[in-house]
């Protein structure tokens, strides 16, 4: 380990991080344009640069570009990066509430917080944790991700059904296309352009992005003046002890939700937010402006990215799209992620861990120095601003699959989001079962395969069971709140 840290200070591979990290924090700041997109632009690059430079940029890009989707999720309420939706239920209400700085300020912390506690797993326990996932079959990630759908009620800024409602639709929305299970089209209205189905970066640009364009642009008079960091931004010694153990216990949710393959920081964030606000003695104030759901969102997606390296360099296991082009970089330069890789390169395997660390300390530096800049976006004239925003989106949307339907998607889920908001629907649960229902019926039907039919093998599955536990403890607690603290009332009685 220590040789990693010597190689990766050279002046090559420490510029190398450095620039990846800065250019991965300006991208995740733009909507639109994804840590994904990145990366995947910046591999061609990586031919001919030495093993160590090629993963130090690209660990770099990948930090940067996960932490910089706060600024413009919390300034404009459109979050760079799909890990940072639900740093948007609060860090926007703050931010229409004066306190853009103190939202920015409490994201950063959580985020190298979060960093810092998956890299100690990273470094310290990555085979052990990732045996451990390996065990996990098709019924404890759909009982998983049962979980985080039905704590989408606890997200609900309104009605439980009016948050149910949402995610429903979101989960509709995700049908049609392909069935894999089946090869064969569904809910395509004998429409080719449905057949790959709607993609979820326009969707999330459409739902989140285009809507505010839209909306801000009707009533521009309404759009309130946001303001943004000046001088420092307002951190205290105190505030490790007011949110520590949020952040300490977000950061190990998204740790091991990172962990899991296929899972990813948008689930991670979600569970961590759920959970603050169950554990809350204020939990009505989640999704009006609280300190608290700021630093669990951002907290978790950041520990997200140091859970999901431990499968890729341990047991060469891609947990999300970004972690299988990282795969393809690794296998460009003839190595091959795995437990080998600690024996044939471990010069890779450690530089990995090395690197992680590295850039979570300069993107710490690199935002909370310059991050007074890029917030200036807001002062830019709206109209203006707005048109830029567009135009981002417009190509984040085509640059995809280079295909005009997606921006013409990403439109029409503006108008659904629109009309979501106009109703008081939360757009929040409406993306994320968006999200989350492919990953349900994948791992259903394939619990259902292997257990030919039979439902009840989940009673034999002790971690699908928990997840189980949880989800109706979620539904059922909200109900039981009140008539225990009656009955606590009349024993003091």
């Amino acid at each position: 380990m220590q040789s990693a840290f010597i190689e990766l200070f050279t002046l090559a591979n420490l510029a190398f991080l450095i620039g990846g990290t800065m250019l991965g924090i300006v991208v995740g700041a733009i909507p639109g344009l994804t840590t994904t997109m990145l990366i995947a632009l910046t591999l061609p690059l990586t031919f001919h640069m030495e093993p160590v430079s090629a993963v130090t940029l690209l660990i770099g890009e990948y930090v940067g570009g996960i932490s910089g989707g706060l600024i413009t999720a919390i300034l404009l309420r459109m979050p760079g990066t799909p890990a940072s939706i639900v740093t948007t239920f609060d860090g926007y209400p703050m931010a229409r509430q004066n306190k853009a700085e103190r939202a920015i300020a409490l994201g950063i912390m959580a985020s190298v917080a979060g960093g810092l506690v998956s890299w100690v797993f990273l470094a310290g326990t990555a085979p052990a944790l990732a045996r451990f996932a390996l065990q996990f079959g098709p019924w404890e990630y759909f009982t998983l991700v049962l979980m985080a759908l039905v704590m989408l009620a606890v997200l609900a800024q309104g009605t439980l059904v009016k948050g149910l409602l949402a995610a429903v639709l979101g989960m509709a929305f995700a049908l049609p296309g392909i069935d894999n299970s089946i090869g064969q089209a569904r809910l395509t209205f004998g429409s080719d352009v449905l057949l790959s189905g709607f993609g979820l970066l326009p969707v999330l640009i459409g739902s989140f992005a285009i809507s505010q364009i839209l909306r801000d642009a009707a009533a521009p008079d309404l759009v309130g003046q946001v303001e943004v960091p000046r001088r420092r931004l307002p951190i205290y010694l105190s505030d490790l002890r007011t949110h520590g153990a949020n952040m300490l216990r977000s950061s190990l949710i998204g740790t091991w939700i990172g962990l899991l393959p296929g899972i990813g920081g948008n689930i991670g964030a979600l569970v961590s937010y759920s959970t603050a606000k169950q554990v809350s003695r204020e939990p009505e104030k989640f999704g009006t402006g609280h300190e608290p759901g700021v630093v669990a969102g951002e907290a978790a997606n950041n520990a997200a990215i140091g859970g999901a390296l431990i499968p890729l360099i341990t047991m060469g296991i891609p947990g999300s799209v970004t972690e299988a082009i990282l795969i393809g970089a690794l296998t460009i330069h003839n190595l091959q992620p795995g437990p080998l890789l600690f024996q044939n390169a471990p010069e890779i395997a450690y530089g990995i861990i090395a690197a992680y660390l590295v850039a979570n300390v300069v993107m710490l530096i690199c935002m909370w120095s310059a991050v007074k800049w890029i917030a200036q976006i807001v002062r830019l004239p709206r109209a203006g601003l707005l048109s830029v925003i567009l135009l981002f989106c417009v190509v984040g949307s085509y640059a995809i699959n280079s295909n005009f339907a997606d921006v013409w998607v990403m439109i029409a889920f503006g108008l659904v989001g629109l009309g979501l908001e106009a109703a008081r629907v939360p757009l929040g649960p409406f993306v994320i079962g968006f999200v989350l229902s492919p990953i349900a019926e994948e791992q259903l039907r394939a619990s259902l395969m292997m257990s030919d039919g039979n439902v009840a093998e989940i009673l034999t599955r002790p971690w699908a069971l928990l997840f189980l536990a949880i989800s109706v403890a979620t539904v059922v607690l909200p109900y039981m709140s009140g008539p225990i603290a009656s009955m606590r009332k009349a024993v003091r009685k």
